[in-house]
């Protein structure tokens, strides 16, 4: 299968701390130049305590190793490589490697399927920034565009969602409210997101619809959902997208709601958010409340996702040639763009990192 002009294919993700010696560094790098108290940073901190870390590494690993088989299995002959915004293998070290290894054009996947500041544009300009030091010896990035109204992604988050879903006592299901988590972003940040502004939320309101459609359309019930957001930061002062999913768990019990499916569709591994915002907190909410409550399964390695990738890389590589590809997407917002336009997601502390993404 033809992936030219590309001959890498790179994975860029936020990173996590691989052991507790790791957490506050790499906590340290995340809020870098926030002044960010360091007491706050223990707290935060604490989040990654029970689990040694934080498992978003391991799983990169393994969806890595899923692209790479997929790919082979499938006549694909291109490079895997990976890099994080904030901890190893840094982008830097993933630039260093492709220079050394001679690439010239490289495909990136974000590990964000949505529209935001924080999910797209700032991991461009972090990309810009790992490019900017190597001059003439940079190669050519560019990305593949947000994948939330995939087929592969929903198709997957309907199975998870049917999973868990088949979890609760058999009487508990035809009523059981699905609520959608995401994390939270400021509203201002939502505001500027996508190209007329909303996307961030659109989108997820969108996926939601769809994945609860196939999951009414698979159990042959009328199943309703919520959009919900977790791990809010940031000062009370700014507000942020609500309701909390804690919260809302609270409000679905007090409204005689039988039990609730947690469906993590924000996220497409289950590292910390999932891990702690959702089992740790929530699920203890829900025991808490005496509310039956499961919570499903991300996409991760799922084969719908891992060849929603691969069918993702051969659609980029075909407009990159100047073709007009297929581009499959469910749903009424149609694909995304491949290019973002330069008023998209506004940088909300630094118009010159703006400008420095540009629109690729």
């Amino acid at each position: 299968m033809d992936t030219s002009p590309y001959d890498a294919f790179l994975l860029v993700s936020f990173g996590g701390p691989e052991g507790p010696d790791d957490v506050i560094p790499f906590l340290e790098n995340v809020t870098k130049g926030r002044g960010i108290p360091r007491e706050r940073l223990q707290e935060v901190g604490e989040h990654y305590a029970g689990f040694g870390g934080s498992p978003i590494n391991a799983q990169n690993r393994a969806l890595i190793a899923a692209v790479e088989a997929d790919f082979t299995d499938n006549g694909i002959v291109l490079p895997v490589y990976w890099g994080n915004r904030n901890w190893a293998p840094t982008l830097a070290d993933a630039f260093d490697r492709l220079v050394s290894d001679g690439r010239t054009r490289v495909l990136a996947l974000m590990t964000s399927a949505y529209s935001s500041y924080s999910g797209c544009r700032q991991y461009r300009e972090n990309l810009a920034e790992a490019v900017a030091p190597l001059g003439d010896r940079a190669p050519q990035v560019d990305r593949i565009r947000h994948y939330f109204n995939h087929p592969g992604f929903v198709e997957a988050m309907v199975a998870r969602t049917l999973a868990a879903l088949g979890e609760l006592p058999e009487e508990l299901r035809a009523g059981a409210k699905l609520v959608f988590v995401t994390h939270s972003i400021p509203t201002a940040m939502n505001a500027g997101s996508g190209p007329g502004g909303g996307a961030y939320e659109a989108q997820h309101r969108e996926v939601s619809r769809l994945v609860t459609a196939g999951a009414s359309a698979a159990t042959g019930s009328q199943l309703t959902y919520d959009l919900v957001y977790c791990s809010r930061s940031g000062p009370p002062s700014q507000p942020w997208l609500e309701p909390d999913v804690s919260d809302h768990l609270v409000a679905l019990h007090e409204a005689g709601v039988p039990a609730a499916v947690l469906v993590p569709i924000g996220f497409v591994s289950d590292h910390i958010e999932v891990r702690y915002d959702l089992d740790t907190e929530a699920l203890a909410t829900a025991r808490r409340l005496g509310l039956p409550c499961t919570r499903a399964g991300t996409v991760g390695t799922d084969r719908r996702f891992v060849a929603a990738i691969r069918e993702l890389v051969l659609e980029r590589a075909a407009v990159a040639r100047g073709e007009q590809p297929v581009r499959r997407s469910l749903g009424a917002l149609g694909p995304s763009h491949d290019s973002c336009p330069s008023a998209c997601c506004p940088n909300p502390r630094d118009a010159a990192r703006h400008a420095l993404c540009g629109a690729a």
